[in-house]
């Protein structure tokens, strides 16, 4: 009796809202805040003109005078997440102000303090991470729905499209994320229709993921995001450029490290991962589990959930229903494109403008990070990477047994 009591658990724990996931909004965070209250006014006046403070070198100065603030006047979930989003990227600006041959090694208490005191609030590491630079940082800026940042680095519209086109690619994922949860209570009840019907809503999902992904093209310059964005996006672990860490003062006299801001951060493909039942390598797979303690812990959480259900693969091939084995083979298909793609897109904004910008330097901006010239932000050798999760993907397609 007691697996059908385990299972019967995972259908009445497994509903969105008991992982602050939205029914609208999937992992994004629903109308996030742009304002904390007036105590925090001074971290909100540097943030408020970030490109200009650190285009203009002089934002470490803004810093060292800015007062030391206690995160006690944070009042609920969503002023946390909006200080952390502020914090982190006054931190990251702050530490890249002159380019990777100049980074910053001690984060002043006054920024550090408050910083580390709201990410173990949250359960986040006190780094920029992909849920402060996408999945808090949107607003609707009138009633027909036009997207804009809340706050910002260098990089100007190219920037903007960069994180405007994730947050567009987390919303293509809802249906996606709703599927999961109506295919795995399928697989309990079980029911064959209800699944056959989740899987083709997940597959739908994935594909319009991958034509949401294109827009990066229309909204993005590659040289813009290789020379001047990227860098406010690279982290002090796996970074050569700051090989012994960051120190936090006030909070450690030894150097922390953390990982950069990284796709792989998105809990998205991994809830899909885990629910079709895709294995990566093990170097891919730690580094993917790695990045799960840089989400929401009630993300990480939704997707251990996934995890602990019953195994979808043994279900469909158990079943015989060759309808639901094609339908869980155009998931993994469409996935495996899915990632194809984002190939594509890496080698653009990385690969070939690494190339250009050893040719060409624009002007006003300090010289394109060679730091972590083939790596991802997150660390990886990022190419080698994309292309091990995309062929252990192709690898999970099912045969009919007999």
């Amino acid at each position: 009796m007691e697996p059908q009591n385990q299972n019967l658990k995972t259908t009445l724990l497994l509903s969105l809202g008991r992982f602050h996931i939205s029914e609208d909004y999937g992992f994004l965070l629903p109308n996030p805040l742009k304002e904390l209250p007036d105590h925090y006014k001074p971290w909100m006046e540097i943030v408020n003109k970030l490109p200009h403070l650190i285009e203009s070198h002089q934002l470490r100065a803004h810093v060292n005078m800015m007062p030391l603030l206690n995160c006690h006047f944070l009042k609920g979930y969503r002023e946390q997440r909006l200080a952390h989003l502020v914090l982190s990227f006054i931190t990251m600006g702050y530490v890249w102000q002159e380019g990777e041959t100049q980074p910053e090694q001690v984060l002043p208490r006054n920024l550090a303090l408050p910083f580390v005191d709201v990410s173990r609030n949250l359960g986040l590491p006190p780094i920029l991470v992909h849920s402060d630079l996408v999945l808090t940082n949107w607003t609707k800026r009138n009633p027909e729905g036009n997207l804009d940042t809340i706050v910002s680095f260098p990089g100007g519209e190219s920037l903007r499209g960069f994180i405007l086109v994730t947050v567009l690619v987390e919303k293509a994922a809802v249906p996606g994320i709703k599927a999961l949860v109506q295919a795995v209570k399928a697989v309990l009840q079980p029911s064959q229709d209800s699944l056959l019907q989740a899987l083709q809503q997940l597959r739908l999902s994935i594909q319009d993921i991958t034509r949401t992904l294109e827009q990066m093209h229309d909204y993005v310059d590659p040289d813009i995001f290789y020379a001047v964005i990227r860098i406010f996006l690279s982290g002090w672990k796996d970074n050569p450029a700051m090989p012994l860490g960051l120190i936090y003062e006030g909070v450690s006299k030894e150097p922390l490290k953390y990982s950069g801001g990284s796709a792989a951060q998105s809990s998205v493909l991994h809830a899909f991962d885990e629910f079709l039942g895709i294995r990566h390598s093990k170097e891919s797979a730690d580094f993917l589990h790695r990045m799960r303690d840089y989400m929401p812990p009630s993300h990480k959480a939704f997707i251990e959930e996934i995890q602990s259900a019953p195994s979808l693969r043994d279900y469909t091939l158990s079943s015989g229903n060759c309808q639901l084995l094609t339908a869980y083979n155009q998931c993994t298909e469409a996935l495996a494109e899915l990632r194809s793609y984002h190939i594509t897109v890496v080698t653009k904004y990385l690969i070939t403008a690494a190339a250009k910008a050893k040719v060409r330097r624009p002007s006003r901006l300090p010289g394109p990070p060679q730091a972590l010239e083939e790596r991802g932000t997150g660390g990886t050798a990022v190419l080698s990477f994309l292309k091990s999760v995309r062929d252990k993907t192709l690898e999970s397609v099912l045969h009919p047994t007999g």
